[in-house]
């Protein structure tokens, strides 16, 4: 259950319409996710968060369905189910496939798994890895 209410259209302020309308134009969707609709209670954050999310995951060097892809490892590192699903939709709808999905998951798994036992181990990092600044 939601901890703040999920605003409407109805009962949003100018300013929150105005970002709706954005997110509507730049996805080409009628669709206003919870996400959106919780943060709508705070105007301010609800923009923010928006604007910056259009750069991040706006056009670049990586491939948007790359993009989706890491959103959802970091989503499903960071145990946030909310975002597991909406990324993994968004994915799918950039054509990510079954295979791709799986090998995902494999990736997911192993680095979690790595990661534990490197931490758990205390293992050093080598100093090849370091970056230049690492090194002074």
């Amino acid at each position: 259950m939601a901890t703040v209410p999920l605003i409407t259209d109805d009962a949003a302020s100018a300013e929150v319409l105005a970002v709706f309308d954005d997110i509507r134009a730049t996805r080409g969707s009628d669709f206003i996710n919870n996400f959106w609709r919780a943060l709508a209670v705070d105007s301010a954050l609800l923009k923010a968060t928006w604007e910056r999310l259009k750069v991040v995951m706006g056009p670049g060097d990586l491939d948007p369905l790359v993009k989706e892809m890491l959103y959802m490892a970091v989503s499903i590192t960071n145990g946030c189910d909310y975002c597991i699903h909406s990324h993994t939709a968004a994915a799918r709808a950039k054509g990510m496939t079954d295979t791709q999905y799986g090998e995902l998951m494999a990736v997911i798994g192993m680095a979690a798994q790595t990661n534990q036992l490197v931490t758990a181990m205390k293992v050093p990092v080598d100093e090849v890895f370091l970056v230049q600044s690492d090194k002074t």
